[in-house]
């Protein structure tokens, strides 16, 4: 841990191998696996105007999906996103990083990684082609809300993120992500 000039302390999370495979598990096979390694930096809570983020590195040898279109595309872009959100949720549950993440199990966070995740609002834009294989993303968890169960529909956590990929021939692409999650009560 280190203090900042600021007062505020920051922690860094090296990449979590095991928690990385567990993330990466529901993917068909290696070739889905795009996301090879990730540090979780925190400080202080997105809710109040902290830092939460992940600097990640990806590699596609050849598409899940598609015959090489010979740039990184949307596709490519939400998969990628998924992974990262994926794995810095679980993050944020193993170290009780944020609330109301810090209530939960691994196990709940396994068991609604597929199924009570939903992202609710997407946008991608893409300034130069990336054309490598081999690039960097970013994710920052920007604000996280709880919202109350009421007859339509469960309790939710609302997580909004941005999100940036580059790569060393100067491609670029970002996208805002929103994304609900299914909170399950509190033990």
């Amino acid at each position: 841990m280190t203090q900042l000039l600021d007062g505020t302390d920051e922690r860094v999370y090296p990449l979590d191998k095991e928690l990385l495979h567990q993330v990466l598990t529901p993917y068909r096979g290696k070739r889905c696996e795009y996301l090879t390694s990730a540090t979780v930096t925190h400080q202080g809570d997105p809710r109040d105007g902290g830092r939460l983020t992940a600097a990640c590195t990806f590699h596609i040898p050849e598409s899940c999906y598609i015959d090489d279109t010979g740039h990184f595309n949307a596709v490519e872009f939400n998969i990628c996103y998924n992974q990262m959100a994926y794995y810095i949720m679980a993050k944020m549950v193993k170290e009780s990083l944020v609330e109301p993440f810090s209530h939960w199990s691994l196990e709940q966070f396994w068991t609604r990684q597929l199924a009570d995740v939903y992202i609710t609002d997407f946008r991608s834009t893409f300034r130069k082609a990336m054309h490598g294989s081999h690039f960097r993303g970013e994710i920052d968890i920007v604000d996280v809300a709880e919202w109350d169960a009421n007859d339509l529909r469960d309790a939710l956590i609302i997580m909004r993120t941005r999100c940036r990929f580059w790569d060393e021939h100067g491609g670029t692409s970002s996208g805002e992500v929103t994304a609900a999650v299914t909170n399950p009560p509190a033990n």
